[in-house]
């Protein structure tokens, strides 16, 4: 099988079920980084720091993904609420050790083995687990600060690889942006692909007992969810998709850390991922 083909033809079908946008202008909000090439890995890193003015900082003590979760601040949250584990886990995500189980729908489970095996393995870019084994010895992660001119950190890059293997599983950068119209700030995520992206915005919550539930629901185009970026022939389209993704972090009675995440297609929950994180530094 032609890949080369099979990864343009993706790129068209997006291109005929998408609308085209100006992401210099008008849909500014949907700018995110992009991958030169098929393999994605973090060769993506430098044009981003570039689109900031600023540079890729690797190693820095304590980064985490975002600068500060207060960024997040505004009608119905407060960061303040949290509780501080969950605050030190995203402002200081290189002190966090992370433990991975995962559990396919049945139904989905055999597309979720196609696509891992056509894209995410060779594209080396969401390369989601499909058997407990494959995450057994946990996951290992890097965050890429990506600073602007004045050596602020505007973003972060967060590249997640299979212990047992080395091979990357997520490469993905993470900010907080506001969407148009919105009341306040969300949690931004663009997983950079060859000439486009996926991307998700992700709404903030907090619960009684200080933990922090991050959402993309089904809201219209402009609004929290998932959107598949594609560039055909010099023009970009973008199109809403149909994952709605949800994310509780909390603290269990054992003062552990940890994290629920569910992925639905459509209303169906297709994979839940559950993540123990230790700090351990």
């Amino acid at each position: 099988m032609d890949l080369g083909a099979l990864d343009l033809g993706t790129r068209k079908f997006w291109r005929a079920v998408g609308r085209r946008v100006d992401l210099a202008g008008e849909h500014a909000w949907l700018r995110a980084p992009m991958s030169d090439g098929a393999q994605v890995r973090d060769g993506w890193l430098e044009a981003e720091a570039a689109a900031y003015g600023g540079v890729v900082r690797e190693g820095v003590p304590g980064a985490g993904l975002l600068r500060s979760v207060s960024e997040l601040d505004g009608p119905g949250f407060n960061a303040a609420d949290l509780r501080p584990e969950i605050r030190d886990f995203y402002e200081h995500t290189t002190d966090w050790r992370m433990e991975v189980w995962v559990a396919w729908s049945p139904l989905f489970w055999p597309a979720g083995e196609l696509v891992s095996r056509m894209f995410g393995q060779r594209l080396e870019q969401l390369a989601l687990p499909m058997r407990p084994l494959d995450v057994a010895r946990g996951m290992d992660s890097r965050i890429a600060v990506i600073t602007d001119a004045d050596d602020v950190q505007q973003a972060a890059g967060w590249l997640r690889t299979i212990r047992a293997t080395g091979d990357y599983a997520f490469s993905g950068c993470y900010s907080t942006r506001r969407l148009p119209g919105a009341d306040r700030a969300g949690v931004h995520v663009a997983f950079p692909l060859e000439s486009g992206n996926v991307q998700v915005f992700l709404r903030p919550d907090h619960g009684d007992d200080g933990s922090l539930w991050l959402r993309s629901p089904g809201e219209r185009f402009g609004g929290n969810g998932a959107y598949v970026i594609a560039q055909d022939r010099g023009r970009t389209y973008a199109s809403r998709a149909p994952i709605h993704e949800t994310f509780h972090v909390y603290v269990d009675d054992e003062g552990v850390l940890r994290t629920d995440h569910t992925l639905r297609l459509w209303s169906a929950s297709a994979v839940r991922l559950h993540y123990k994180l230790e700090r351990h530094r």
